[in-house]
């Protein structure tokens, strides 16, 4: 290369910032710029006239720059972009950007190479790290974005369950309820409530017992009221109030569509009670053929609404109650063994009002107070024989029997003092004063009929024929009533 050039070369190219090198068409260094050894670290004298590959002690021996140089450049004028990436012992890991061209002296004969070379590794890294953190930032944004949708999911189920429990809330609040503790100092009583206390803190069923009026929901109330779940409400079904078509959609729901009239979905009284607890109501009328879903929730606590098979999932803590003799009921085959299993955990009777009647003057004190305060009236003064009437009577009809007197005599008591309308004896009246329990006329009349039968139980003109019932039932009856069979000779078969 002539000396000319090469001043020029020096003179144009010193103050180039990017390393450039000239090579031969051997690919021997002729001449690099200042900015080249500054870059790499290299002397004059270490790379003018050495091989390329050689520089550095074969640092430059780079297979893409082999590739650049004897196999693309011969081919094009020019290459642009050429990216290498190698580590040198002395600088370390660089990324370049090659670009080399061919300088001819004639046509054909190359008279040498010129090779520009852009350290790009900061910017490489930069853009890698940028790349790595937007990947990173969207891979956030993304989960973030699920978490989100996740939540407002839950959010949607829980507004769902509000509105649900709000629009029960405000039907119940059409209806009149006791809210009070239940009343009384009974011996019987306070059994009642020690078993209340005793099971309210677990989530296990409870069965109320008791006949209509004696109170069942209060001890619901009360059971619910010591839980962990007081501050959820109390939700109720009355089964023996809702026609059979309609409960199953009460208590489990339906989709839209699901049948003649859907129009809407309805969220049932289970999903409902998710977290809180459930009271089933006159749980002797569930009609037999839901028994049996019946007895899935509450066993595995799963159901589906009507027209969907979305299986969901309830955490309702169940108290049913009921009138009915359900074991009687099973052996007649109206109500499912298996589900009068798992109802009859922990039974609780409520017992009845002729049982408690140390408890009515403290009954009537409240009720009258209650009753005066909403009718706007004072009553101050319940005459002894008003009360002994009251403590006298047999009360068929419970607590809420006694309400309901106590509430005429209110209306019609024109002074402070309770006048009494109702004539609590006239039932008596015609009959004999040596009365007997109902329980004692049905054992009298079976021993009746058993000793006619020669005390045949079961089998043709037996005394379970004769009566109308199952011979286990019988069996059973009798068991209660302390019936025992004689001794009887060989030739009258049981």
């Amino acid at each position: 290369m002539p000396d000319g050039f090469l001043d020029i070369f020096t003179n144009i190219l010193s103050s180039v910032r990017e390393p450039i090198v000239i090579l031969d068409p051997d690919l021997r260094v002729i001449k690099a710029n200042h900015s080249f050894y500054l870059t790499f670290c290299v002397k004059p004298e270490e790379t003018e006239g050495v091989l390329i590959y050689d520089l550095g002690s074969g640092q430059w021996d780079i297979p893409r720059l082999r590739e650049l140089l004897e196999n693309i450049l011969p081919k094009n004028t020019v290459f642009n972009d050429f990216e290498v990436e190698h580590d040198f012992d002395v600088i370390g890991c660089k990324i370049m950007h090659l670009n080399a061209r061919r300088i001819y002296r004639d046509k054909k004969k190359t008279e040498f190479i010129l090779l520009a070379i852009e350290d790009v590794t900061d910017k490489e890294y930069y853009k890698r790290h940028l790349e790595e953190m937007i990947e990173n930032r969207t891979a956030q944004l993304v989960l973030a974005k699920q978490k989100a949708e996740a939540a407002l999911c839950e959010i949607n189920g829980l507004k769902e369950q509000l509105e649900a429990e709000r629009a029960y809330l405000k039907d119940e609040i059409k209806l009149e309820h006791n809210h009070e503790n239940i009343i009384g100092q009974s011996d019987t009583l306070k059994y009642v409530l020690y078993k209340v206390e005793q099971i309210a803190d677990s989530d296990t069923t409870v069965l109320v017992l008791g006949e209509t009026g004696t109170g069942k929901e209060l001890v619901a109330r009360a059971i619910h009221g010591f839980s962990k779940r007081k501050n959820r409400a109390l939700v109720k079904v009355n089964c023996a109030a809702l026609p059979s078509r309609l409960i199953e959609s009460e208590l489990f729901g339906h989709e839209k569509g699901a049948f003649t009239g859907a129009d809407r979905k309805h969220i049932g009284r289970f999903e409902i009670a998710h977290g809180a607890t459930l009271f089933l109501d006159e749980i002797g009328e569930i009609p037999l053929e839901l028994q049996s879903k019946l007895l899935r929730v509450i066993q595995d606590g799963e159901f589906e609404r009507l027209g969907s098979s979305r299986t969901i999932r309830t955490d309702a803590r169940i108290v049913a109650a009921t009138n009915r003799n359900l074991e009687e009921e099973v052996e007649k085959g109206c109500f499912r063994k298996d589900l009068w299993y798992r109802l009859n955990v922990f039974p609780i009777t409520m017992p009845p009002l002729r049982e408690r009647d140390e408890d009515i003057p403290l009954l009537v004190d409240f009720y009258i107070k209650k009753i005066s305060k909403r009718l706007g009236k004072t009553i101050e003064m319940v005459p002894k024989n008003v009360m002994n009437t009251l403590k006298n009577y047999h009360w068929p009809g419970n607590v809420r029997e006694l309400e309901n007197v106590l509430e005429r005599a209110v209306i019609n008591s024109s002074s402070p003092k309770l006048h009494l309308v109702d004539d609590l004896e006239k039932p008596y009246k015609h009959l004999s004063r040596n009365l007997k329990t109902l329980e004692a006329v049905e054992r009298d009349y079976i021993v009746r009929v058993l000793e006619q039968t020669h005390w045949k139980v079961s089998g043709k003109k037996s005394a379970a024929q004769i009566l109308g019932l199952n011979r286990s039932t019988l069996r059973a009856r009798m068991r209660k009533l302390g019936i025992v069979i004689p001794e009887r000779k060989p030739h009258h078969p049981v």
